[in-house]
């Protein structure tokens, strides 16, 4: 196929192509979402949960505390001691310990912590824990003669444990560079427990294997209280969760396009604003902590679009040609969800996703008066950002309307630009 300069007859007019500013246009949006998400955040319910402090003067108080469901060992939480009486901060520095009832429980404790990292770029190598002294809330998964607990900042994840009434003491376990620069692990915590939690009926290569994980410690406290025949308390919450939701979406699409030569004056088509119906299926993966409040989510669409116009160009001998488009494509949505509770059967939320296209059987052509081709373009879709908000009744039922800023279509086609944007209106039934 010849090229698009030597199919056309030209005029020697030459045009500086305007192209729109999607930097400006994206950051208007982002702007937009941002004030919606505090909006709602301000909006959404806090919830305060039945529990309990323990202050320094060893004074026991039932209240409410505003239930986070921590994914970090918190360093200070919020309370109050009725529904009506005002908010309190509190902290390590005032509180002993404290718990939502039959959920979690945290303590303060003043322990020999080593806050060596597991990053590459800053692990030393040294095989040896570096223990510093701090006063720090640990959140207790387990309580019997020998009690589990754990302390994870978001940086560092340590356990620690006692036996009886001894203090607490952490399991040391580390990562450090060997002299070869291969990264070693430090088992200490696997020695530990050998020494201090014997039992018959354990064997030597359980402790041999044990992992440095919650799952894998739990387990082992458990089996050595048993062995022991001391009464388990069990902090960790068994509710279960829903922790996915796959959810059929069909929508009313309202798109546009518009291409623009920049080489040749007036040579550019407009197709206007065209409604469809689309569908499409979405994956959420809800973040266990927080309450339930983030997800991801992944929602590959059904997407067309279809249009055609004539236009009038001086830079073509007869001067009128027809551009026509056919447009199918896959989208995939890329995104993070935040939900904001207004009661127990109804949330509002907001999103933002990041937007691949697969465009299948897709094209541009342009042809002239008598029907002869002119020239055909490969549709190549760019990448661009989609911004919702909607609400969701019963975990079942949801609406949306998301906006979708500029994306090209034509990636390949450097003397083209194109612009091609949707707005939908989306209705969702939860079936899983």
């Amino acid at each position: 196929m010849q090229s698009f300069y030597h199919q056309l007859y030209l005029v020697p007019k030459i045009k500086t192509l305007t192209k729109p500013k999607l930097i400006s246009m994206r950051k208007q949006i982002l702007f937009i979402a941002l004030t919606l998400i505090l909006g709602f955040n301000s909006y959404s319910q806090i919830t305060f949960e039945n529990g309990y402090i323990i202050t320094e003067s060893n004074i026991k108080t039932d209240c409410l505390i505003e239930n986070m469901d921590w994914k970090n060992t918190p360093a200070n939480f919020r309370y109050k001691l009725t529904d009506s009486q005002s908010i309190v901060d509190a902290d390590v520095k005032t509180i002993k310990e404290f718990g939502l009832t039959g959920q979690n429980k945290f303590i303060r404790a003043i322990v020999k912590i080593d806050r060596s990292t597991k990053n590459l770029q800053n692990m030393t190598k040294g095989k040896d824990p570096v223990f510093s002294q701090e006063k720090i809330f640990l959140q207790v998964l387990l309580e019997g003669k020998a009690s589990l607990y754990l302390f994870d900042d978001g940086t560092v994840r340590r356990f620690f444990y006692k036996i009886d009434n001894s203090e607490i003491k952490q399991l040391v376990y580390k990562t450090y560079l060997a002299d070869d620069d291969n990264i070693a692990k430090n088992n200490y915590f696997r020695e530990q427990l050998f020494i201090d939690l014997k039992c018959d009926d354990i064997l030597q290569n359980e402790y041999e294997t044990l992992s440095y994980t919650k799952n894998s410690l739990t387990r082992f406290f458990v089996k050595y209280n048993k062995c022991n025949n001391s009464e388990v308390v069990d902090f960790e919450v068994k509710e279960k969760k829903d922790l996915f939701n796959l959810t059929i979406r069909p929508r009313y699409n309202n798109s546009s396009l518009s291409l623009d030569n920049s080489l040749f004056e007036g040579l550019s088509f407009d197709y206007g604003a065209k409604s469809a119906f689309s569908l499409g299926i979405e994956a959420e993966f809800i973040l266990p902590f927080n309450k339930n409040r983030w997800s991801i989510i992944v929602e590959p669409t059904y997407n067309y679009y279809k249009g055609e116009q004539t236009i009038q160009s001086s830079d073509v001998v007869g001067g009128t040609l027809t551009g026509k488009v056919d447009y199918t494509s896959i989208e995939l949505p890329i995104g993070v969800r935040r939900y904001f509770f207004v009661n127990n059967a109804v949330k509002i939320f907001a999103n933002a996703s990041f937007v691949v296209d697969f465009s299948t059987n897709s094209s541009v052509s342009v042809v002239r008066k008598d029907g002869s081709p002119l020239n055909e373009l490969e549709i190549k879709s760019g990448t661009n950002f989609g911004f919702g908000i909607g609400c969701k009744f019963m975990d079942k039922f949801s609406a949306e309307l998301r906006y979708q800023t500029t994306r090209g279509l034509l990636a390949e086609n450097p003397n083209w630009g194109s612009s091609y944007q949707t707005t939908a209106l989306i209705v969702g039934y939860s079936f899983f």
